[in-house]
């Protein structure tokens, strides 16, 4: 069975910083690309960013480009979400998933793709 887990969230203020983690065996054996999702009360789950296995390749929702950074490292089975100046509307539920190709309104969806249980940000104005 796949397991992913996250670490790093927490309570910031606007204009602060966080850096999430995502491990687990589902990092270690995957082939695929891994993304970072989120949700918020009220709102659609957004693919966040993602980043290919095989060659590194990132790509990015527009609400967070120039703000956040994914990033992966093979020796620690890692992959990692950088989080810059952060606002009040970047607060959600953070997860790791694989494949990173799920579309729709809630995550997780476990029929479609493997994740973590999820890691709060919040960030106060």
């Amino acid at each position: 069975q796949v397991q992913l887990e996250e670490s790093g969230g927490g309570l910031v203020q606007a204009g602060g910083s966080l850096r999430l983690s995502c491990s687990g065996s589902g990092v270690t054996s995957n082939r695929y690309d891994m993304g970072w999702y989120r949700q918020a009360p009220g709102h659609e789950c957004e693919l966040v960013a993602s980043i290919s296995r095989r060659d590194g390749i990132t790509k990015y929702g527009d609400s967070v480009k120039g703000r956040f950074t994914i990033s992966q490292d093979y020796a620690k089975n890692a992959v990692y979400l950088q989080m810059d100046s952060l606002q009040p509307e970047d607060s959600a539920v953070y997860y790791c998933a694989s494949p990173a190709q799920y579309i729709g309104p809630s995550c997780p969806d476990w029929d479609f793709a493997s994740w973590g249980q999820g890691t709060q940000v919040t960030v106060s104005s």
